[in-house]
């Protein structure tokens, strides 16, 4: 698999920016680069009858849906008790290691739990709550550094199965999205908590996509979706760079991708996918949608852009290959039924959000779909596995609300 020169440009700032993360570590949600790929190699490309070998199983995470960020000797993700909502920190043998109060529990649309993914930097760990709390911790202690309420303290807004957001890490910048006349996004500093600049011209509700860091026309940009616009920001001044209408229905989830110039968004819901192409000229940015279709309608388990092919689930189609320029489907197939996706050495890693949590392993082509294993998660609670498959350091990891399954697929 080749990475194209907008997915290496990625990489490389990404790498700066976290410059503890090493190679194999999976700071924040969908990864290094925010595309859901790893850059792990070495992992086995066949599996066993019955799959990789279980490492170990933890317990006692709380109700949720936060998936895990993995760097060095550390897991971080969260969940809710009866008292609070936590951050949560374990070692790699599955042991827990601290514990930090994060806010109240909820579950806003009658759905228990975190649903944002810790984010790793340094020596901090930034979390959102679905009701709003965003703290900074100590990665080592999980000693509270500074604490923001979205809602009290920038008027927040979000819709109605709260805040879901995985805050993004951008040199002193720490993006997050509050939504509201304030300011669709903010930029606070990492190490205090004060605020940089709020988006002006940009003031929809934040709905529950994580934004991306990336570089158009040799200009860096933020680029956000919400429930009406495509809109890339200027990371020093939270200046509009660029927008584009884009309609969503209901709840718009999945985190765009891109390559070069070409933006893909898509959503549930009967919405379907678009393509923009933003252009730099000497007057600034524009943004011309050059499809829209039915073609990718994913709900929330997210899309991986390899080799100009976008992969994921299409509500309409089942698990759908298709051309990233055209928007033109290379081949439909149920696979493991709806569910989430991540990339590691060449494959890709299917997870069934229902029954009994069906995890596959399938190697991406734009000629047909062909899985090289599968197995069954053991343990399924009785609430959708909505939790994203993460890769890290030779190891997989499912979470499924309380529990933590980690497999060793490190190739012998």
């Amino acid at each position: 698999m080749q990475i194209n020169s907008a997915q290496f440009t990625g990489l490389l700032a990404l790498t700066f920016t976290l410059h503890t993360a090493a190679a194999a570590d999976w700071p924040q949600f969908r990864g290094p680069n925010r595309d859901n790929i790893s850059r792990e190699t070495g992992l086995l490309a066949e599996w066993p009858k019955g799959g990789p070998t279980l490492a170990w199983k933890a317990e006692g995470l709380g109700k949720g849906y936060s998936s895990v960020a993995v760097v060095g000797d550390r897991i971080y993700t969260a969940g809710d008790d009866a008292d609070s909502s936590y951050i949560r920190a374990l070692n790699t043998a599955g042991k827990h290691v601290w514990r930090a109060p994060l806010g109240k529990p909820a579950a806003p649309g009658g759905y228990d739990g975190t649903r944002a993914t810790p984010t790793v930097d340094g020596e901090r760990v930034f979390m959102l709550g679905q009701g709003g709390d965003l703290v900074c911790v100590n990665a080592a202690t999980g000693k509270e550094i500074w604490r923001k309420d979205l809602r009290k303290d920038f008027g927040g807004q979000v819709g109605g199965w709260g805040y879901s957001e995985s805050p993004l890490v951008d040199g002193e910048r720490l993006i997050i999205s509050p939504g509201g006349k304030g300011g669709t996004l903010a930029a606070l500093n990492k190490a205090t908590g004060e605020v940089l600049w709020r988006t002006k011209n940009f003031t929809d509700g934040a709905d529950y996509v994580s934004p991306i860091l990336t570089t158009i026309g040799g200009v860096p940009q933020y680029v956000q979706l919400t429930q009406k616009t495509l809109a890339g920001i200027d990371p020093k001044s939270g200046d509009v760079l660029w927008q584009a209408p884009r309609r969503g229905s209901t709840a718009v989830i999945p985190t765009p991708v891109q390559a070069d110039d070409l933006i893909f968004v898509t959503s549930g819901y009967g919405i379907g996918c678009n393509a923009f192409k933003v252009t730099k000229s000497p007057g600034g940015f524009t943004a011309e949608e050059t499809y829209n279709n039915k073609n990718m309608a994913n709900h929330h388990g997210g899309v991986i852009l390899l080799d100009g092919y976008i992969y994921g689930h299409s509500d309409s189609k089942g698990w759908v290959c298709m051309d990233h320029k055209t928007g033109d489907v290379k081949w439909s197939n149920q696979g493991v039924g709806k569910g989430s996706v991540t990339f590691a050495d060449g494959h890709l890693y299917l997870r069934s959000e229902g029954g009994r949590g069906t995890v596959a392993l399938v190697e991406p082509s734009p000629t047909a779909y062909k899985e090289t294993g599968r197995f069954e998660q053991p343990d399924r609670s009785t609430k959708n596995s909505w939790a994203h498959p993460v890769v890290a350091n030779g190891k997989l990891y499912l979470r499924d609300q309380s529990i933590l399954l980690c497999y060793d697929i490190k190739a012998k």
